[in-house]
């Protein structure tokens, strides 16, 4: 091919294709943009082992990119939700209303005072056993920890190596859900020496008013072993 004073014209070469605008020199960025897309598809929260497998890095790498998407994401309508070894991408608990709403569900029932005084109390002390729960509340827990068991909140976390070793309970994300709290370090602080069960009911009683719908208790069957549900 020739120009008009029949020169070789000049060919032009491949067309520069720009790079995706996600593209960046920050390891760090990038590492933050692999574990949200692994988080916004994961079905359940996600243990960082897990992460890390999956993405061919080490623990500490995921937590740092962890460290950095929950701080990006600190005022949006999806927020981090950290639950011990646990992580996953929730919307944020003050939009819940419109969630539910938008979702067409029912507001979630509020737990009953006897509920919420072992739920507290397992929450500030877990891992902790029946009995150990017992000797706070004053009162039997098994109707009450079955009950807690089939929501979701709590979960069966190992067994105390002691006589008989009885089960050992802690709470699950659904519990963070539940208060809208991201993590357990979000939890009131309590001086030790109000770790009593009336302290950590009435501290947890103004988070599930705060963070949960108002609505009928569903604890209203009378459990034999625990005269206040």
């Amino acid at each position: 091919m020739t120009d008009m004073n029949g020169a070789p014209a000049e060919t032009p070469g491949p067309e520069r294709v720009s790079p995706p605008t996600g593209e960046t020199d920050d390891p760090v960025a990038v590492l933050v943009r692999r574990v949200e897309a692994l988080l916004f598809v994961a079905p359940a929260a996600v243990r960082v082992a897990e992460l890390a497998r999956v993405l061919g890095v080490s623990a500490e790498r995921v937590e740092e990119a962890l460290a950095r998407l929950q701080a990006e994401r600190a005022d949006g309508g999806v927020v981090v939700q950290r639950h011990r070894d646990q992580v996953q991408l929730v919307t944020a608990p003050d939009l819940a209303e419109d969630v539910e709403r938008f979702l067409g569900l029912e507001p979630v029932a509020r737990l009953s005072q006897a509920a919420l005084e072992t739920l507290a109390i397992i929450a500030y002390k877990q891992p902790i056993t029946r009995a150990q729960i017992e000797a706070i509340r004053g009162v039997g827990s098994d109707g009450v920890l079955r009950s807690l068991l089939a929501k979701g909140l709590i979960e069966e976390v190992g067994r105390l190596e002691t006589v008989g070793r009885p089960i050992l309970y802690g709470t699950t994300p659904a519990f963070l859900q539940y208060f809208g709290l991201q993590s357990l370090e979000e939890l009131p602080p309590l001086p030790e020496e109000a770790i009593a069960a009336e302290s950590l009911e009435r501290v947890l009683v103004e988070w599930a008013d705060r963070h949960s719908q108002a609505g009928e208790t569903d604890e209203g069957k009378t459990d034999v072993t625990d005269a206040n549900v």
